[in-house]
């Protein structure tokens, strides 16, 4: 199901490209989450505040407007049919751009084509993903608020990660990235991550004292990772003040 999402989630990115003005950082494709709706969605796409989301609940994509609220169930569904949907929806929202499918990036995925149609294969996964959103959202908030920093928490629609990124703010002259990435070469789960920069680079991690749950990685990756498998809301938490301790010691 984690390649489904991901690549339901690239609508959303491509109203982002479609109908926002672009910004260097490519922050005006990232996505929020909404833990009460289990729901990725865009910045607002016009003046009316109009967003399109991603939910993870029922596996459709639904265009929130003020008073209403249209939705497409991707079950079954072509990508020719989403992306006429998503066409004539914006159109009847008032959005004078046309959508296009035009992603800037490649996705670790066979080029999705006209007739790919999507399946949702496992309610159950379907459920577990969106407690690890819902998890990660309110871990990264909790940490960002107790140790007194300011970042927007966001998906990014390539990397498909949920993440912070944010100075420290003190002597140390270090910035943090920390956050939840779906499973890749390194570790074959969805896991949460910490690690810390000068200016570009990763800090050396050999000699930082070793985590009560998860653990360093000092090739490729330098930073502290917990994978997602049996864990809850107080290890996240625990894991997370670990890190950023030692990093800052």
């Amino acid at each position: 199901m984690t390649t489904q999402m991901h690549l339901a989630a690239q609508y959303l990115a491509a109203a982002g490209i479609s109908f926002l003005d672009k910004k260097e950082d490519d922050s005006h494709t990232n996505l929020g989450f909404s833990t009460t709706e289990g729901s990725m969605y865009t910045h607002p796409l016009n003046k009316d505040g109009d967003t399109l989301s991603l939910n993870y609940q029922r596996f459709t994509l639904e265009w929130n407007s003020k008073n209403s609220k249209n939705s497409l169930r991707l079950d079954g569904a072509t990508h020719a049919e989403v992306l006429e949907w998503i066409t004539q929806t914006a159109i009847k929202a008032g959005i004078k751009k046309p959508f296009k499918y035009n992603l800037h990036y490649e996705l670790p995925y066979t080029p999705i084509t006209d007739d790919f149609t999507f399946k949702l294969h496992d309610i159950a996964r379907l459920g577990e993903l969106t407690n690890f959103r819902i998890l990660a959202q309110l871990t990264l908030d909790t940490f960002l608020e107790n140790q007194n920093l300011k970042s927007d928490i966001r998906t990014w629609p390539h990397h498909f990660d949920t993440g912070a990124f944010v100075s420290l703010g003190d002597n140390t002259g270090l910035t943090i990235g920390l956050g939840l990435a779906i499973p890749d070469a390194m570790i074959n789960d969805y896991y949460f991550y910490l690690s810390a920069y000068k200016g570009h680079d990763g800090l050396d991690t050999s000699d930082l004292n070793p985590l009560t749950n998860g653990k360093w990685y000092n090739d490729g990756f330098k930073g502290a990772v917990l994978p997602v498998t049996g864990i809850d809301e107080v290890t996240v938490a625990t894991f997370f003040e670990e890190a950023i301790t030692a990093y800052k010691n």
